[in-house]
């Protein structure tokens, strides 16, 4: 009796503490320092594919109060920010509300055809402006009625586009959909999720995790990733796989690799963990992942479905 409780009391601790965090872009529970979006004008072999980034965010229908959104050191020079020869870069971030996922181009690793679709609410460009640099900006009020209404998706839908208009410089930033303007106060069932991630890894030899959720007609998935650089390995975790190393890419190049997925791995989320092994304090890299149709999946910041329970040693390899 006494074992149950404490499973009981560890299951809705963690709970409290992946909603409180999951509403953090990148979340706590991934360990990734930074999202990083650079100027259209870098070398690709830099880190990012293709100078852009959009994110979802869920509201559930019970939300009536406004939110927020709110962007941490959106400028791009200063304390986190990769600086290619001088700052020089400027990154735009738009907020779209109703229509924003009607088109499909929205499901997409790339920014191609009508992946700005929808009624845009906000949009602010930043450049090397001290005064946000290491600090909040916030997005809102947002009423939450003026997203996109999709049950299947957890409510109101929102779009977050982040682009490099220009320079060759790295923009480092992190995301936090709260419920105060001046605070990080998570949404009482809110949640975020992209199909295509692009991050900062640590400097230090740590694990890093992504959460792609498996649905109940998915019976492969295909990984993709870019620039690893040799700097980390990655492995597949799933509820029938204990941990599978997986191709990993070098520097400037994609790499990627099939898996197939098991009856007990459907309506769960893959545990993806990155496990650094190099000296890189820069390695910037790109992650996305498609089931056997080719379509992309996408990665919650509060995993849906069961996470596999199997702990896999963090030992670097020596590869």
């Amino acid at each position: 009796m006494k074992n149950n409780f404490l499973f009981c009391l560890t299951v809705l601790l963690s709970a409290s503490f992946l909603k409180v965090n999951g509403q953090s872009i990148p979340a706590k529970n991934e360990n990734i320092p930074f999202l990083v979006t650079f100027g259209n004008k870098a070398e690709k072999s830099w880190g990012d594919d293709d100078f852009n980034q959009i994110i979802f965010f869920s509201i559930p229908k019970e939300q009536k109060k406004p939110f927020f959104i709110r962007i941490f050191d959106p400028n791009v020079g200063g304390k986190h920010d990769e600086n290619r020869q001088g700052f020089n870069t400027k990154t735009k971030f738009s907020l779209y509300g109703a229509g924003c996922f009607s088109d499909k181009d929205a499901e997409n690793k790339d920014p191609v055809g009508n992946y700005k679709m929808g009624n845009l609410i906000s949009s602010k460009t930043f450049g090397s402006e001290s005064i946000f640099d290491n600090k909040w900006y916030t997005i809102g009020p947002i009423n939450p009625l003026e997203g996109e209404l999709l049950p299947d998706l957890g409510g109101y839908i929102f779009k977050m586009v982040v682009e490099g208009t220009s320079g060759d410089d790295g923009n480092l930033y992190r995301l936090f959909m709260s419920v105060k303007n001046n605070e990080n106060k998570a949404i009482e069932g809110g949640n975020a999720f992209m199909y295509e991630y692009s991050f900062r890894l640590n400097a230090t030899k740590q694990v890093a995790h992504l959460y792609p959720y498996i649905d109940q007609h998915t019976i492969s998935v295909k990984q993709y990733n870019f620039d690893f650089d040799g700097d980390a390995y990655i492995k597949l975790i799933s509820m029938t796989i204990p941990g599978i190393k997986v191709k990993t890419s070098k520097d400037g190049i994609w790499a990627y690799s099939m898996h197939e997925m098991k009856e007990k791995d459907k309506k769960t989320s893959l545990d993806i963990q990155i496990i650094k092994t190099g000296t890189k304090s820069n390695n910037n890299v790109v992650f996305y992942i498609t089931n056997q149709r080719g379509k992309f999946m996408q990665f919650h910041s509060i995993p849906i479905g069961a996470i596999p329970k199997k702990k896999i040693g963090i030992r670097p390899s020596r590869k």
